[in-house]
């Protein structure tokens, strides 16, 4: 995990750092500087998730077996593309923190 900060404001040559979230260095990577991205359903731009914003649930459904994310929204959707966030390594990871308890999404 890493964190993402903002740099609110600077007093003399003090800078003063807020903390927004923690964010997966890999999403957080593919994210980039980007807002939106295409939709892969309807091939239009749509906004990619905010989190600040938008909660989770009205956009995201975990699999059966909760090792994939899945859309149900076209921010859902242009989301999982640009951060590949369902790439073969994080199921498998996903995989074990099942089996280990660590990842119970729907608690």
């Amino acid at each position: 995990m890493t964190e993402l900060k903002i740099y609110k404001l600077r007093i003399g040559k003090k800078i003063y750092k807020r903390i927004i979230c923690l964010a997966c260095r890999s999403c957080n990577g593919f994210k980039s500087n980007l807002t939106e991205y295409i939709d892969p359903l309807s091939g239009v731009f749509s906004p990619l998730f905010n989190p600040r914003k938008k909660k989770c649930a009205d956009n995201f459904v975990w699999s059966a077996d909760s090792t994939r994310v899945e859309s149900i929204t076209a921010v859902g959707r242009a989301t999982i593309i640009r951060l590949r966030m369902n790439n073969p390594v994080i199921i498998v990871a996903r995989k074990h923190w099942v089996i280990s308890d660590w990842h119970r999404p729907n608690d």
